[in-house]
């Protein structure tokens, strides 16, 4: 439900963009936010690996982005999972443009996307 539901905002938040391609990269970078001590880190993803952040595991299904332009609007296909819990904390597709149209709920943690890397 979770998952359909993520495809339609993407689907719609694309839709004034119907005539723009766009293609998967090789990864992402995100940006995680611990709300306890105030600090920031960016933190660079393969496509199909995962990494921890505190007590999150992320893992990055997929990175899409405007063709020609890996730097433009980002979506990204998340996992995040938080250790010693069971179910997903997020599923789902991020949107860089658009951080709280499709954001994850937690107490301590924030994650969003800030692009798609290419190498």
């Amino acid at each position: 439900m979770i998952l359909r539901l993520s495809l339609l905002i993407v689907a719609l938040a694309t839709a004034g963009h119907a005539q723009q391609q766009t293609t998967s990269a090789s990864g992402a970078v995100l940006r995680g936010l611990d709300k306890i001590n105030g600090t920031t880190k960016d933190i660079e993803i393969k496509s199909g690996s995962a990494v921890a952040f505190g007590s999150l595991n992320i893992a990055l299904r997929d990175c899409r982005y405007p063709v020609g332009n890996p730097s433009g609007n980002a979506f990204a296909a998340l996992e995040i999972a938080e250790t010693g819990k069971s179910g997903a904390v997020f599923s789902g597709w991020m949107i860089a443009s658009a951080p709280a149209l499709s954001a994850m709920d937690h107490s301590r943690y924030d994650v969003w996307v800030m692009r798609c890397t290419t190498s």
